[in-house]
């Protein structure tokens, strides 16, 4: 217990373990929860104060030419009702997401053929000159480094792309074998290259995974040190191969935000949708482990039922700015408090104490 509490000192003021000691941090999770938690809310005060950043999450098509193996809306489900957003459509909702408060967009679809840089090109600089004070985050999978750099020159600042597993044999067991592990790593390095703020992540109890991958999961985090992190717990879809496998941990989950909080302190770390899904309070206890950022749905709500990667998705509307206050309420009830700033990586100094 008390070589445990030693390594997560360790790992707040050096912001690297090796593996054997992730892994022996992870064997003694339970006893060591709260601590890791109490020092990541000490981390993440340091940095951000009590502040909450909202990212106005719009999910623009459930379109996907891939066939994970774990996703609802995997190329291969002929139940689900497709739908794609239009230029306007998307506009409109960051219209209703900026007069709410919103200063940053989070653009995530399946990798849809129609969404071009000759599509969204044209969108970005839209949003950028309507809104020049706001972020641009995009999350719409593998695209080549090309593409990647005309995006940026648009207007996108960050890029959030899951890499799933660092371990390629478990990889290639929650994916078709047309989509490469090699690939997924070229591009984070890529958009790194292109100077976005980049997010990285993986689910947390997948089918396959181990103890041992989780490890190596925080090793390969120590050594990226991306700008984002997003995790969250495996959730099972009715239609998908793992329909039958047993949903990931919240606490596990909780336990690895906090770690991630403590080896990188000013990462941006949401609060993820999944988590709050699996546990009622779940938004809270990933605030609570240190994260700080949470992603309501500015998405239309006739199509945001449609967008189900996984069963019994909670969504988190904003549809009104009684809404809002609403959730703003929830969250000082906490001590936690919600802010409209864009919330950069890069905008974040140590808070004097």
């Amino acid at each position: 217990m008390n070589h445990c509490i030693t390594l997560l000192h360790q790992l707040s003021e050096h912001g690297k373990l090796a593996r054997t000691e992730y892994l022996h941090l992870l064997a003694h999770r339970k006893a060591i929860a709260e601590t890791a938690m109490e020092l990541a809310r000490e981390v993440r005060r340091k940095y951000y104060g009590t502040d909450v950043y909202i990212r106005g999450l719009i999910e623009v098509s459930n379109i996907c030419k891939n066939d994970c193996t774990y996703c609802g809306i995997r190329k291969s489900n002929q139940n689900v009702n497709r739908y794609r957003l239009n230029a306007e459509q998307i506009l409109s909702c960051c219209r209703a997401g900026y007069r709410l408060g919103f200063r940053t967009f989070v653009m995530q679809g399946g990798e849809d053929g129609s969404f071009t840089d000759e599509f969204l090109c044209p969108l970005l600089r839209q949003i950028k000159t309507e809104f020049p004070d706001c972020a641009i985050t995009l999350s719409l999978g593998e695209r080549s480094s090309e593409s990647y750099r005309l995006l940026r020159e648009a207007g996108a600042d960050r890029y959030l792309l899951r890499h799933e597993a660092c371990n390629e044999a478990l990889y290639r067991k929650l994916h078709p074998e047309t989509m490469l592990h090699e690939n997924r790593m070229r591009c984070l390095r890529d958009l790194r290259e292109l100077g976005y703020q980049v997010g990285a992540g993986f689910m947390v109890g997948a089918p396959f995974q181990t103890v041992e991958d989780l490890a190596d999961e925080l090793c390969f985090l120590q050594d990226f040190r991306p700008q984002m992190v997003g995790i969250g717990p495996f959730l099972p879809h009715h239609d998908t191969p793992f329909c039958d496998y047993e949903s990931g941990s919240a606490d596990l989950t909780v336990f690895l935000l906090a770690l991630i909080r403590l080896m990188l302190p000013n990462v941006l770390l949401p609060s993820t949708t999944a988590l709050n899904s699996v546990v009622p309070d779940g938004r809270i206890r990933g605030l609570q482990a240190g994260a700080n950022v949470v992603m309501p749905n500015l998405s239309p709500e006739d199509t945001r039922q449609l967008y189900q990667l996984y069963d019994n998705k909670k969504s988190s509307g904003l549809e009104s700015a009684e809404e809002m206050q609403k959730l703003k309420e929830s969250f000082a009830a906490y001590g936690y408090h919600i802010v409209t700033a864009r919330g950069d990586f890069r905008d974040c100094p140590p808070k004097k104490p």
